[in-house]
C-alpha cells in the first residue's frame, strides 16, 4: 500500500457518442473493440474494403451495421458518431479526401509515411474543419497515466532523465503492410515513445539518431534497431533505444519506461512488446528518496495493460473534447504533427551521420 493517491485510469466521457469504423484489421481486432467493449463503447457500424474480413469482425464483434463503401459509410453513419480510422498511414490522406466536413475522427499512427502527408493530413482537417486526433494511445497506458499522475504530484522530483529501452524480438512478418516500407522502426513504433517523451517533456530543441538493420534477424527490412537522443538542453537526458532482434530467448528481453527525478523514479515495464503477440505481465516500480533511509523500490499494482486499455483513453479523450467536458485534446492532429517533425528529424539525423574524430596527428 501507498500513502499518496494515483490516478490509473483515463476519465470516461458522461455519454458515449456512437463510434463508426473505417478499416477493420488486427489492430482493431487486438486492442480498439476490445477496449470499447470493456467500458461500453457503442460501435455502430462498420466499413472495410475486404468483405470477408469485415464479416469476419462482425461475427466476432457484433457490429450491427457494415457499410459496402466509404460513400455509403459517411451516408449513413449517425450525425454525432466518431471516426475510428484505422489503416496505414499512407492511406489516411484518401480518406480525408471524401470525408465530409465539421465531424470528429480519431486516426491510427502514424500521421502519414512522410512529414508532407503529415502536413496535407493537417491541412485536410483544418480545412473540413474536423475535430481530429490521432491515436498515440501509449500516452493513456494504465501505468503511464500512473506514473503521470505520480511526477504531476511532485513524488518524483524534476524530472532529470528519461529513458526508453526495448530490446526483443519482434515478428514483423504479423503486419504485411510494413514489411516493403522503406522507413519502419521509427516511423511505426518508436513514434510511441518519441510521442511519450514529447508529453512528458515537451518538444526537444535537437535530435540525433541513428537507425540501421539488423544483417542477420531482418536482413530484408528497412533498420529495425535505432537509437534516438532528444536534447532537452544540459538538465535533462531523454534516450530512446530499440533493438528488435534480440534472438537469444526472453531472459534478457527488455521492455520499459524509466523516469528520474530529484527525489525518486519510476520504472514501467510494458509487457505487451516482450514475447509479442501473447505478451509478458506489466509492472510499475518507484523510488521515493528519504533522508537518512536507503532507496527501496517498490511495486505499486495497475489495473489494465497498454493493449487494449489505453485504446479507452484516447477514444475517451476525443469523446470527451466532442462533449465540452474538457478544452484540451492531447494528440490533436496539431500536436501529433509536431511528433511526426521529430520522427522526421530522427531520420535526417541518420542519413547524415556523426562528425568523424579528428583522428590525425601532428607530424
Amino acid at each position: 500500500m501507498s500513502d499518496f493517491d494515483v490516478q490509473q485510469q483515463a476519465v470516461l466521457p458522461s455519454r458515449m457518442l456512437p463510434i463508426v469504423s473505417i478499416g477493420l484489421g488486427g489492430i482493431v481486432f487486438d486492442a480498439h473493440y476490445p477496449a470499447y467493449q470493456k467500458v461500453g463503447f457503442p460501435v455502430v457500424g462498420g466499413y472495410d474494403p475486404n468483405s470477408e474480413r469485415a464479416r469476419m469482425m462482425q461475427q466476432t464483434f457484433g457490429i450491427p451495421t457494415l457499410y459496402h463503401s466509404l460513400q455509403e459509410t459517411f451516408e449513413r453513419a449517425p450525425h454525432d458518431a466518431v471516426f475510428d480510422v484505422a489503416v496505414p498511414g499512407w492511406a489516411i490522406l484518401d480518406i480525408l479526401k471524401v470525408f465530409p466536413p465539421n465531424r470528429a475522427v480519431l486516426i491510427q499512427k502514424p500521421m502519414g509515411d512522410t512529414m508532407e502527408q503529415a502536413r496535407a493530413i493537417l491541412d485536410s482537417c483544418r480545412e473540413k474543419n474536423l475535430t481530429a486526433a490521432i491515436n498515440f494511445q501509449m500516452r493513456t497506458m494504465p501505468h503511464i497515466i500512473a506514473a503521470r499522475s505520480m511526477i504531476e504530484q511532485g513524488l518524483i522530483g524534476d524530472v532529470v532523465d528519461m529513458e526508453v529501452r526495448m530490446q526483443l524480438f519482434t515478428p514483423w512478418h504479423i503486419w504485411p503492410f510494413l514489411l516493403e516500407l522503406p522507413r519502419l522502426e521509427i516511423l511505426y513504433h518508436s513514434i510511441h515513445y518519441i510521442d511519450l517523451t514529447r508529453s512528458f517533456l515537451g518538444d526537444p530543441t535537437h535530435v540525433y539518431a541513428k537507425t540501421l538493420k539488423h544483417p542477420v534477424a531482418a536482413p530484408d527490412l528497412a533498420p529495425t534497431r535505432t537509437m534516438i537522443i532528444m536534447d532537452y538542453g544540459d538538465a535533462v537526458r531523454a534516450n530512446i533505444m530499440t533493438n528488435h532482434g534480440h534472438r537469444y530467448g526472453g531472459e534478457k528481453e527488455q521492455s520499459y519506461v524509466k523516469w528520474e527525478g530529484s527525489k525518486g523514479a519510476i520504472m514501467v515495464t510494458a509487457g505487451l512488446n516482450m514475447d509479442y503477440p501473447r505478451g509478458k505481465p506489466d509492472k510499475f516500480e518507484y523510488v521515493l528518496l528519504r533522508e537518512g533511509q536507503t532507496p527501496h523500490w517498490a511495486t505499486l499494482e495497475i489495473a489494465g495493460s497498454w493493449f487494449p486499455d489505453a485504446f479507452i483513453g484516447t477514444m475517451s479523450s476525443i469523446q470527451r473534447f466532442v462533449l465540452g467536458e474538457t478544452d484540451t485534446l492531447p494528440t490533436s492532429v496539431i500536436d501529433a504533427y509536431r511528433t511526426m517533425a521529430v520522427v522526421e528529424a530522427a531520420y535526417q539525423s541518420s542519413e547524415r551521420g556523426g562528425l568523424t574524430p579528428p583522428y590525425t596527428l601532428d607530424t
